[in-house]
């Protein structure tokens, strides 16, 4: 029997760094973060909530967006001043300072998302 044959992908370059699996560029200039390419996911919108490694603040995440970097921006800006609080945007997650988890999940239903508390 042949030996079948994996779909050798390169993800990381001693010389370069992190390469995109996608159009096997560097991280840094990848085509498909340019372009704005959506996170791929099952279609729900998941709200949960983290302390781990922020000395017991929490924080409430909301992933699953499959918008792009822009339209994230955009979104986070609109639910932190929901919220009355700060918060970011990172690698494609919202993270909105303290826990504020029922009143996002109302307002992003509002929005017509399918959304999914998270967590305990």
């Amino acid at each position: 029997m042949a030996k079948k044959e994996r779909d050798a992908t390169l993800v990381y370059s001693t010389g370069i760094g992190r390469i995109c699996p996608r159009c096997s560029r560097p991280e840094d200039g990848c085509l498909c973060r340019a372009a704005g390419a959506p996170p791929k996911g099952d279609g729900l919108v998941r709200v949960g909530r983290q302390t781990k490694g922020r000395k017991g603040s929490g924080v409430t995440v909301i992933t699953g967006l499959p918008l792009g970097q822009a339209e994230l921006g955009q979104l986070a800006s609109t639910l932190k001043k929901r919220c009355g609080t700060g918060g970011t945007v990172k690698d494609g997650v919202i993270e909105i300072q303290g826990d504020h988890r029922d009143l996002l999940v109302d307002h992003l239903r509002a929005l017509g998302w399918s959304v999914k508390k998270a967590g305990g």
